[in-house]
């Protein structure tokens, strides 16, 4: 017996995700599909890229929000509605809220990216931070709603949520009806829940494959054990599906509708985000390139055609020079050493020449004279290079120590 079945939730059907669709017209955009040569010569067969990091406020949670808030009934909505989140579920709510003439209260982690918390405000929404992490956030959410009598709007634990973030399955349908897989990411659950009940209505013998973060992989577990379970302090730089617990209501329907959940690492989020901007051209956050990580990590994994989901594209300038720099170093293309000079006239041109001629692009160098650890006649350099990949990594430290230079650890 499935978890839905021993847990009778109010189900989500066709028919909502259709009333959603209708409901949805004129507020969400019909986000582009656009093929990737790159990826499908990668994997051996079509894919195609359902952009909702192009979606209105960046991310496919408009959709939701904008359901569940415009199914309150009168009364409801003259109370207001809470929320909490880090980034995209709090802007969804924000633009939904002011959309619908409601007024939209939501709490966010004082850590919150500046663009985030400013796009929220600009969407409407009155921001108060509260709490380090969202799960503080979330408790301060929640006693607010219980307090005021807003309406607390969760981002994904709802069957409007899950009715409105499966349009996505929807458009996917027409735009490839001969869809073979969909790749989504998955946190909480609400998007992949809510594509799955659109295409596996129509196309039963679509696959839909889930895929979390290493660090936040809280679906494997639940799924092994037949319900939610908790996943202590999930980490990973993938905030959009950085989520420790399933929600019940879209895990019975992954766990019915769902074929596979798969996880991937850190440095393959990094690589996917890096590939979606130099070949696809299109910024992704971590959470939004999880499903191109997937297919990195097993291009022969999956029968086409391929839609990867790209969830969302709000990813702080900040993460993203770091994201850029972890995926280029996954990639082999970046190295970074520090090494102990003789603090002498032409010592650095000396080192820059070296690197010169195994072709290193240096893209920052640090030169420190002035430290307890130097002695007299020593000087410490740091240097961040760009290689060619990982055998031209290599060749570029062998040629340092060839030159007689120590790469200090």
């Amino acid at each position: 017996m499935s978890y839905r079945t021993a847990h009778p939730l109010r189900s989500v059907t066709l028919d909502d995700v259709r009333g959603a669709q209708k409901m949805l017209s004129g507020v969400a955009r019909t986000t582009a599909l656009e093929s990737s040569r790159h990826l499908s010569r990668t994997v051996g067969a079509p894919v195609h890229l359902k952009c909702e990091n192009l979606q209105r406020t960046g991310s496919f949670k408009l959709r939701g929000a904008y359901v569940r808030i415009a199914g309150l009934l009168p009364e409801e909505r003259a109370a207001g509605v809470v929320a909490a989140s880090a980034g995209n579920h709090a802007q969804g709510v924000a633009l939904a809220s002011s959309l619908l003439g409601v007024h939209s209260t939501v709490f966010m982690p004082q850590g919150a990216p500046l663009p985030k918390v400013s796009a929220t405000r600009e969407y409407g929404a009155e921001v108060r931070l509260h709490g380090q992490v969202v799960d503080e956030a979330l408790a301060a959410a929640e006693e607010y709603a219980a307090r005021t009598g807003a309406v607390f709007i969760h981002p994904f634990d709802h069957p409007d949520i899950i009715a409105g973030q499966g349009t996505v399955g929807l458009e996917i349908l027409e735009q490839c009806p001969e869809v073979g897989t969909i790749v989504v990411g998955m946190g909480g659950g609400g998007l992949a829940a809510g594509i799955a009940v659109a295409v596996k209505s129509v196309r039963p013998d679509v696959r839909i494959i889930g895929v979390q973060a290493e660090g936040a992989a809280a679906y494997p577990p639940s799924l092994a054990a037949g319900y939610p379970v908790t996943v202590g302090s999930p980490a990973t730089m993938a905030d959009g599906i950085r989520v420790g617990t399933p929600g019940p209501v879209p895990f019975g329907i992954v766990e019915e509708l769902v074929d596979e959940v798969r996880t991937v690492s850190e440095d393959q989020l990094s690589a996917a985000l890096l590939l979606c901007l130099e070949r696809a051209k299109l910024v992704v956050e971590p959470a939004g390139a999880s499903p191109v990580a997937a297919l990195l990590a097993d291009p022969g994994g999956f029968s086409g055609p391929v839609v990867s989901v790209l969830s969302g594209g709000n990813v702080d300038p900040v993460l993203l020079q770091r994201v850029l720099r972890h995926g280029m170093a996954a990639q082999g293309r970046y190295l970074a050493v520090r090494l102990r000079l003789t603090d002498r006239p032409g010592a650095l041109a000396t080192l820059l020449g070296v690197l010169s001629a195994a072709d290193a692009n240096v893209l920052d160098v640090s030169h420190i004279r002035t430290d307890p650890r130097l002695g007299l006649s020593e000087a410490e350099v740091e240097l961040h290079l760009e290689t060619q990949g990982p055998t031209h990594r290599s060749d570029v430290t062998a040629a340092l120590g060839e030159s007689g230079y120590v790469i200090i650890e």
